[in-house]
């Protein structure tokens, strides 16, 4: 059940789309995305406190070029156009967008013309460091627009009409690089949109406890995909707040997680009194990857063999209609294109990974929600420190981080090394100051020497990364002594490991995990 109070974005394909979003709700405005093909009625149905046109890698020009109905701009809510959305606004109202002689791509001074509206709190005249993405630009004002700020490659850097509530920016301001992206986010919702503060984590946790109860019948039963990580752990909580008893934690041990593992993750289970039910469905798990090289068929059967396991404990449980799971918001967008024409960058295992058909109904109150969102709503449950801090792992494991194929020789390889790796990182303290390290298998043997004889094993990389949504992520700057201890320790106690390289690509390009 959403606030009253809400902004619609609408997705033209950016791949901040829900940066968008992200920003809005960081300013305690709930904010949802639709795909651009949503209807005019469809949208007053919604009804939005304000509308916000994304993005996208599109030419308003290019044939079969994402649009929308005209008639949204008379629906009298206040619009915000960002990049490929101010074009199409513009384009759409009269104005003429065209090609430019220099793409505007990185960095851009902006200097504000005027500091109503948009701009309001901000130095007239002043510039300021904004991020732009684009090709073609404005090269003449719709009627009845003006003009509110420039940069050198653009006369129309933002623009408002003069009767409407119709505004556009060319940079954009969901994205950390533009330092005054948040004022003028704040300045649309709270000030133009006029929607009050109101939506945090905890009358979010009130809102899901009750729509998990509407949804589930009195005598139904739920199972839960627990793995340990704070989402499931989330899930598994506010289920349990909402149906009591009648949610059953499955654990499911799936040969590919780490050292230990099983073990840890029951023992936190029992301390926050959720009663879990341990399931080993390895040798089913790894007899299935035997062989598999591609990633994305990894995932697949990863996925479908665990929504197999869950409907055979759901059949000894008895009355069991509802799967719940943990997943959030940059799974959903990675894996399926679902609002908007976003690209699809990976199948998730437990999104794109699963069967067309089951027998399970999804139960996902955190579909909608940010890893940083999913925290603050840890922290209102009185969660401890290590559970909401606790590095984010994906659920095919290891799977995904042994390149080629999953074999019991390089698990224990990989599980050896990965070890190391926390352990290090928790001594160092700096576990805590970074969204996820961990090691990768990769499938290259080279040449070494230990003990004056000629070694010729396996490499070990170590990817270590900072982000705030899992959406970008740069490479993390570890002192040298951290990286040396790191790898004099994997190639002196990890057999089959003779050379160890540290990962330095950010996401974009590369992606976090490297399956």
């Amino acid at each position: 059940m959403r606030p009253e109070e809400a902004i619609l974005v609408l997705d033209f394909g950016s791949q901040t789309t829900q940066l968008i979003a992200r920003r809005v709700r960081e300013l305690k405005v709930y904010s949802e995305i639709k795909p651009c093909t949503a209807s005019v009625e469809e949208i007053r149905a919604f009804a939005p406190k304000g509308i916000i046109l994304s993005g996208g890698p599109s030419s308003v020009y290019d044939q079969g070029a994402p649009t929308v109905s005209p008639e949204i701009f008379d629906l009298g809510v206040p619009i915000l156009g960002i990049c490929y959305g101010m074009q199409l606004m513009a384009h759409l109202l009269g104005g003429r967008v065209e090609r430019s002689l220099k793409r505007e791509y990185g960095p851009a001074q902006l200097r504000i013309l005027s500091t109503e509206d948009l701009f309001y709190g901000l130095d007239p005249g002043r510039t300021y460091r904004v991020w732009m993405s684009h090709g073609d630009r404005l090269e003449e004002l719709p009627p009845g627009f003006v003009s509110l700020a420039e940069s050198e490659n653009s006369p129309y850097a933002a623009m408002r009409h003069t009767q409407k509530p119709l505004f556009g920016v060319q940079f954009h301001p969901e994205v950390a690089h533009t330092e005054i992206g948040r004022e003028v986010l704040a300045n649309f919702v709270l000030r133009i949109c006029g929607c009050s503060p109101t939506w945090t984590m905890e009358s979010f946790i009130e809102s899901a406890v009750r729509e998990i109860r509407e949804k589930v019948g009195p005598e139904e039963r739920v199972v839960c995909a627990l793995s340990g990580g704070i989402d499931s752990t989330v899930t598994a909580l506010l289920v349990h707040r909402a149906i009591g008893e009648r949610l059953v934690p499955i654990f499911v041990n799936n040969g590919v997680l780490r050292k230990n593992e099983p073990e840890e993750v029951l023992e936190l289970m029992g301390s926050l009194g959720l009663k879990v039910r341990y399931v080993d469905a390895s040798q089913k798990f790894l007899e299935r990857l035997r062989g598999v090289t591609d990633p994305e068929e990894k995932r697949r059967i990863i996925g479908h063999t665990f929504i197999e396991v869950f409907e055979e404990e759901a059949r000894k449980i008895g009355n069991v209609r509802w799967l719940a799971q943990g997943t959030l918001y940059p799974d959903v967008i990675e894996s399926v294109s679902f609002k908007g024409p976003s690209a699809t960058i990976k199948t998730h295992h437990n999104v794109g990974g699963l069967p067309e058909r089951m027998q399970l109904k999804l139960l996902e109150p955190l579909r909608e929600l940010f890893k940083d969102e999913v925290r603050e709503i840890a922290r209102e449950l009185g969660l401890p420190q290590k559970v909401v801090w606790r590095q984010p792992f994906p659920g095919p494991g290891l799977a995904i981080r042994i390149l080629g194929e999953v074999t019991e020789e390089r698990l224990a390889i990989l599980r050896e090394a990965d070890a190391i790796v926390t352990e290090e990182m928790l001594e160092s303290g700096w576990y805590y100051k970074v969204w996820q390290s961990f090691a990768v298998l990769v499938p290259v043997k080279t040449v070494g020497v230990m003990g004056d004889y000629r070694t010729y094993e396996y490499v070990v990389a170590i990817r270590c990364v900072e982000s705030q949504d899992a959406m970008t992520a740069d490479w993390v700057r570890l002192p040298y002594d951290l990286l040396a201890r790191l790898s004099n320790r994997i190639i002196n106690e990890v057999q089959g490991v003779n050379r160890v390289v540290y990962d330095i690509s950010s996401k974009p390009p590369a992606t976090i995990e490297w399956e």
